[in-house]
């Protein structure tokens, strides 16, 4: 075969190329999951040598959050079981981060998308939803998720044949996208030698999936769930579990242990992780290492393990980064 070179195609294309499909390319849902694995050397610069702390860099994923594992678990499962089809509109309540999930999901896959989003939400995760397409209903600040979670049930009771209601917070195919993903990413990163998992509690399907299979994979390993320690907090997506509607799929059996993050550690945190580590990363991804570091503090050796769930770019318009 002669191959012809010239200015406006001058490389020679592959047989796969030539019939229209690219080598090695992938769909756009293909890419959720198999995060990098990143250890935090220089924050814990000053643990014992055996003592090592990791975060699982969510936002490599295409919405850049640890969401769009369920996002997707909960659409597909959606397919599967009849209920989400052609026609259908996606609708659910969130804080951000898994309504963009389901965006730019349903801008992949062709479905209408209609999130519930308590008003003080950052202005960049309101305008990140309405690029990939999404309608957004702003609901009360003051209820948080739980009275965008009420709207939803509502809208969703006037016209059930209009929606498909995947219910983040009650829907077990959230918790299995960590089970059969999250946990064995974890598993085989860290070669089976992981004996700390900390993870916040938000829908709780991050900690409940993973905790499930890795309990499973090795009773030992000790798995601590974290919630911000007062109602009114900062951590947006994180729940205070004694004063909000608690998730059906969380387990309360699951913790080794139940500990506590504030919001002023998350802020330092975030900061400390930019400057100390080159990593950008949301607020509950601080307060997620914040908590393992003093988790770590507390061991002669160990692998501890924790999510970094989100860039900072839904964070920006925050004040704390212009304070000292």
């Amino acid at each position: 075969m002669t191959t012809i070179l010239s200015r406006s195609n001058p490389y020679p294309l592959t047989p796969q190329a030539e019939a229209g499909v690219a080598p090695g390319s992938r769909d756009i849902e293909e890419l959720v999951g198999n995060t990098p694995l990143i250890r935090l050397k220089n924050l814990a610069a000053d643990l014992p040598s055996g003592v090592r702390v990791y975060g699982k860099a969510e936002f490599f994923n295409p919405g850049g959050s640890v969401k769009d594992r369920a996002a997707l678990s909960m659409v597909r499962d959606g397919e599967r079981r009849g209920l989400l089809s052609p026609g259908k509109t996606i609708i659910d309540a969130s804080s951000g981060n898994t309504g963009i999930a389901y965006a730019w999901i349903g801008a992949a896959l062709g479905y209408q998308v209609r999130i519930c989003l308590p008003e003080n939400a950052s202005p960049e995760r309101k305008k990140m939803l309405k690029a990939f397409g999404a309608e957004v209903t702003l609901t009360s600040a003051q209820e948080g998720t739980d009275g965008a979670q009420r709207l939803v049930k509502e809208i969703v009771a006037r016209e059930p044949g209009r929606y498909f209601y995947p219910d983040q917070y009650n829907n077990d195919a959230n918790w299995r996208a960590h089970y059969h993903g999250t946990a064995g990413e974890i598993w085989e990163q860290t070669g089976g030698q992981i004996t700390h998992f900390v993870a916040g509690l938000g829908t709780t399907g991050t900690f409940v999936g993973t905790t499930r299979r890795l309990k499973e994979l090795n009773p030992l390993v000790q798995c601590l769930s974290f919630q911000p320690e007062f109602p009114l907090h900062g951590l947006e997506g994180m729940k205070h579990l004694a004063t909000a509607l608690v998730p059906g799929i969380w387990d309360e059996h699951l913790p080794d242990q139940q500990l506590w993050a504030s919001t002023e550690e998350a802020y330092t945190m975030v900061k400390r992780l930019a400057r100390e580590e080159g990593l950008f990363v949301g607020i509950s991804a601080g307060a997620a290492v914040a908590t393992s570091l003093k988790v770590a503090r507390t061991l002669s050796e160990g692998v501890v393990v924790t999510i970094l769930c989100d860039g900072a770019d839904k964070y920006l318009s925050d004040r704390f980064w212009d304070e000292d």
